[in-house]
């Protein structure tokens, strides 16, 4: 059941904390489960487009119809097996991925989009273990929003992931060369000896944000400020893991790491590479 409270919004319990959502058909809710047999209906226009992989009937409504109240195109997919071929098909700005699916997890099919794809993942699970959290961040998740959770910090995520998909975060004309990393933040191209190097949006925010601040020690806290503009302990370990992943593409040896390098006790900093 949910409540509409005056001036407030809909709550699922359990599941939401807050969603202020538009009520009744106003609110232009109007997509449907993917089925074998239905085809969804048009999703609202918006100014971002996202596909919404989630098995929970009332909790994709509650969601979609807040959502789409604030200029968010949903379209959503209720298996997990049918999940990446409809985000090839749709290239949304955005997908939002639940982790426990029918077909396929929501690991796999964020493992399967990453091969395919840089498209922006926010994992969204009930499931808040930190082991949790640490394995949709290395299948390749750049954001992780733990149920339940506040509607508005849901939609602020999906803004903040739209715009780095975008290029429309930071310094438009920024460019940056660390050694034989360089990064331009206008278009989000890095390259390491002229060579490309793909990245996901969270592992080209958290590089840039370390060559901005070159030659010095950032730790956890400040990196989480930096990009997150939180320092909760929730997100911690998200670093290490983006890190991680940073290094895989950027260093020759990501075991003796020359340009990413960790401070131990401190932080990680970004250096020229010179031996």
């Amino acid at each position: 059941m949910y409540d509409v409270a005056a001036g407030g919004g809909l709550s699922y319990p359990h599941l939401f904390r807050d969603v202020s959502a538009a009520r009744g058909p106003a609110a232009g809710w109007n997509t449907v489960p993917v089925t074998a047999d239905a085809e969804p209906a048009a999703p609202m226009p918006g100014e971002i487009r996202i596909v919404y992989v989630e098995d929970d009937e009332r909790l994709a409504r509650l969601t979609t119809q807040y959502l789409e109240s604030h200029r968010v195109e949903v379209h959503l997919v209720t298996r997990g097996d049918r999940a990446v071929a409809e985000v090839l098909r749709l290239r949304p700005d955005v997908v939002l991925l639940d982790l426990m699916l029918p077909g396929i997890d929501g690991l796999e099919v964020c493992r399967q989009l990453r091969a395919r794809c840089d498209v922006p993942i926010i994992m969204v699970t009930a499931r808040t273990e930190e082991p949790d959290r640490v394995l949709g961040l290395e299948g390749g998740a750049d954001d992780y929003v733990s149920k339940p959770f506040q509607s508005r910090e849901l939609l602020a995520r999906i803004r903040a992931q739209a715009r780095r998909g975008r290029g429309e975060s930071g310094p438009r004309a920024e460019r940056i060369e660390v050694g034989a990393l360089v990064i331009d933040a206008a278009t989000m191209e890095v390259t390491v000896h002229g060579k490309p190097v793909p990245l996901t949006t969270s592992e080209f925010s958290l590089l840039l944000t370390l060559a901005q601040h070159a030659g010095r020690v950032l730790g956890r806290e400040q990196l989480l400020q930096l990009l997150h503009g939180t320092s909760e302990e929730a997100f911690d370990r998200s670093i290490d893991v983006v890190v991680s992943r940073v290094r895989q593409k950027i260093e020759d040896d990501p075991r003796t790491p020359r340009l990413l390098k960790t401070i131990r006790g401190v932080g990680y900093m970004l250096t020229p590479g010179e031996r």
